[in-house]
């Protein structure tokens, strides 16, 4: 072999190399290998706050997904993409200039469509008292696709068609079935947020709570996923009462994972709190405890800190009710800058497998080398394989 020959392949061994599950990937299912799914698990991108930082969080996500990054983070392939609110970083009501700045980053895709990413309602998304209901995300993220002209989603390119609306949808990939719920913080306190403040504390409708029943009920042989921007209570780490602050000097809550609006429901910052006027409801925990496996995944967000942290016990992937809990953390890198680290998770689903490998890729190299995070991948089990082709339907909801 000649030297020239030599660096060629040297050069092609190594882009390989730094390719990753893409390459790994194509060379199994070229090698006979079961197909596989990559869903892309993201939330809180808080836009406008990292925007004010030099950082456009949406934009360096998909750059690290598609074309890697900067710092050494390999590329990874995905077929859809969450992303579960949380797309503005502003304390009050969301702007237009911050809505049109999201659609600009979402620009940044070129190996997949906008459509390709399907998104929920999060409490900072939320308008404000006397404002048209949630018309802020409606006009700018637009998962039914009923302001093309201004988000630019065309729902006739979903790669999975939804059914329902922006509050709450449902799709099937084979015999996958996603129940997409968004965060009601809206209409003012104590349920919904003031002229200022995210006011963490979840929240759900009644009619989305009973919607949720009525599919997982009808959900034949399917594979349920539920996703809500935030975790359940008592689930995932700092997702219980009172743990999305600290004691100050004086004995008095600071504001931490969370900010502390005293007439905001602030027990439940961390999770789910408000069923329509009901505090603390816990109406989904209820079911799930009294039904165990009745779902195999709930998939939020909301609360950003590093892979590692257990508070409260818990950590980021855990296990209760035989369901799997994913907090899935934050895209941002500077809101809540006491606790955020930039990342997100890739779950592999493979043809004929009831196991799912969860990986974690860092967003930047403020806590370890920008790219995947080993310590953090989990093989979780689910209730049984994964198929492209789903055998018995789901009652419409």
């Amino acid at each position: 072999m000649n030297r020239r020959d030599f660096l060629i392949q040297s050069g092609v061994a190594a882009a390989l190399t730094g390719l990753g599950p893409m390459v790994q990937s194509a060379r199994a299912q070229a090698a006979g290998a079961p197909r596989t799914f990559r869903l892309w698990a993201t939330s809180d991108p808080h836009v406008g706050t990292d925007l004010r930082h030099g950082r456009q969080s949406i934009r360096a996500a998909i750059d690290h997904s598609e074309r890697g990054g900067k710092e050494g983070g390999p590329p990874f392939d995905w077929d859809i993409a969450l992303m579960l609110g949380d797309f503005s970083g502003s304390q009050g009501t969301p702007d237009d200039e911050e809505g049109a700045e999201i659609v600009r980053q979402f620009g940044a895709l070129k190996k997949h469509r906008r459509e390709d990413v399907y998104e929920v309602v999060g409490n900072h998304d939320a308008n404000g008292p006397g404002e048209p209901t949630q018309w802020w995300f409606r006009k700018w993220i637009d998962p039914t696709g009923e302001n093309t002209k201004f988000s630019g989603v065309d729902a006739r390119r979903r790669p999975y068609p939804i059914d329902g609306t922006w509050e709450r949808y449902s799709f099937r990939v084979g015999n996958l079935l996603f129940l997409m719920m968004g965060d009601r913080n809206d209409g003012g306190p104590p349920v919904g947020r003031g002229k200022r403040g995210g006011y963490p504390s979840g929240a759900v409708t009644g009619e989305t709570f009973a919607w949720w029943k009525r599919n997982v009920e009808t959900k034949g042989d399917a594979i349920v996923i539920s996703t809500h921007h935030h975790m359940l209570k008592e689930t995932t780490v700092a997702s219980g009462p009172w743990e999305g602050y600290v004691k100050g000097k004086k004995g008095e809550w600071v504001s931490h994972y969370h900010g502390y609006f005293p007439d905001g429901g602030p027990e439940g910052a961390s999770y789910l709190y408000w069923l329509d006027q009901s505090p603390d409801a816990q109406a989904f925990e209820k079911y799930l405890a009294a039904r165990p496996g009745a779902i195999d995944f709930w998939i939020g967000g909301h609360t950003h800190t590093n892979p590692d942290d257990r508070t409260g016990g818990r950590s980021h992937l855990e296990k209760k009710w035989n369901v799997n809990f994913l907090n899935c953390s934050a895209l941002s890198q500077h809101h809540a800058h006491k606790t955020t680290i930039a990342l997100s998770r890739l779950l592999t689903f493979t043809e004929g497998s009831d196991e799912v490998r969860v990986q974690c890729y860092l967003h930047g190299s403020n806590f370890a080398p920008q790219g995947w995070y080993p310590p953090a991948e989990r093989r979780m089990k689910i209730g049984g394989p994964f198929r492209f082709t789903a055998t018995r339907a789901a009652a419409p909801g």
